[in-house]
């Protein structure tokens, strides 16, 4: 498995988990039940994130630079980040409720904007016995988790 079919795989499930949090949100009773699911969103994102960077990202930061998307995607993950931890710290649930929304939003663009400009990039600038190998070596991160 090539590791933009791995990374697109992953987003799915992000996706029904953002359906999911959408329709339930605005019927949570409690800060707390609002603030659990930010940090729930939070970790998963965080682990996405951090091997994203690392086995994807990474070999195509300076195609980013190019096309001038390199400031652009640090940015949107800096304002889901900021979203996800001011909905952990709000006081009301309103509030809270209004930060996990704009979290999800703002997730939904950005894996959007992946796919039709990162994806599509890599499967040009990268070999796919390179885009394999990341596969495999994603592959080998998430079954040691």
């Amino acid at each position: 498995m090539k590791i933009t079919e791995a990374i697109f795989a992953e987003h799915q499930v992000f996706h029904n988990m953002f359906d999911y949090v959408e329709r339930n949100v605005s019927r949570a009773n409690t800060l707390a039940e609002v603030k659990l699911m930010a940090a729930l969103i939070e970790a998963m994102l965080e682990a996405h994130s951090r091997t994203e960077d690392e086995l994807f990202i990474g070999p195509l930061e300076h195609c980013f630079e190019q096309i001038g998307h390199r400031e652009t995607f640090h940015q949107e993950h800096e304002e889901i980040e900021s979203n996800l931890k001011l909905a952990q710290k709000a006081k009301q649930l309103k509030q809270a409720r209004r930060m996990v929304l704009a979290a999800v939003i703002a997730s939904r663009k950005h894996f959007d904007k992946e796919e039709r400009i990162v994806f599509p990039l890599a499967e040009r600038v990268l070999s796919v016995k390179t885009l394999t190998e990341l596969g495999l070596t994603w592959s080998e991160r998430r079954t040691r988790l």
